[in-house]
C-alpha cells in the first residue's frame, strides 16, 4: 500500500544478481521479475524493491544501513540461510525485546533477521 511519505521501495546493489535472486529464493521463498540483464524486482515482502548490477556491496563495517527481516523462528531461519549459501557474521544474539542474527548473502550484502519470541 503506498502512503504519502513513507517508505516505499528500496534497492540493493549486487554483483551477482542470479546469486542474489537464487539465495532469496531458497532462504525465503521470494520471487522475482527480470526487467533486463541488470536489474530484478521483488514485491510483496513486506517492502517491495529490487537488486542493480553494481560492485559494491553494503554491509555494517562500511557503514551501511542494515535492513533486517522479522522471523517467528529464528533458529530455522538461520539454517536456510546457511543452506542457501549465507554467511553468518552474528550469531544468534540477545537484545532489549529478542533475539536477533546478521548474514551476508552471496553477493556481499548483509542483512539481518529478529525475533520477539524468547525461548
Amino acid at each position: 500500500m503506498k502512503q504519502h511519505e513513507k517508505i516505499n521501495y528500496v534497492e540493493f546493489a549486487s554483483v551477482g544478481l542470479s546469486a542474489s535472486k537464487r539465495f532469496f529464493t531458497e532462504a525465503f521463498g521470494w520471487t522475482f521479475e527480470d526487467y533486463g540483464p541488470d536489474y530484478t524486482a521483488f514485491s510483496n515482502e513486506g517492502l517491495d524493491g529490487g537488486f542493480y548490477k553494481a560492485d559494491p556491496a553494503a554491509s555494517t563495517a562500511s557503514g551501511s544501513h542494515l535492513i533486517i527481516f522479522y522471523s517467528r523462528a529464528l533458529e530455522e531461519t538461520q539454517l536456510r540461510v546457511i543452506a542457501a549459501g549465507g554467511h553468518i557474521t552474528k550469531d544468534i544474539f540477545a537484545f532489549p525485546g529478542g533475539r536477533r542474527f546478521q548474514f551476508i548473502e552471496p553477493a556481499g550484502n548483509e542483512f539481518g533477521v529478529w525475533s520477539d519470541l524468547v525461548l
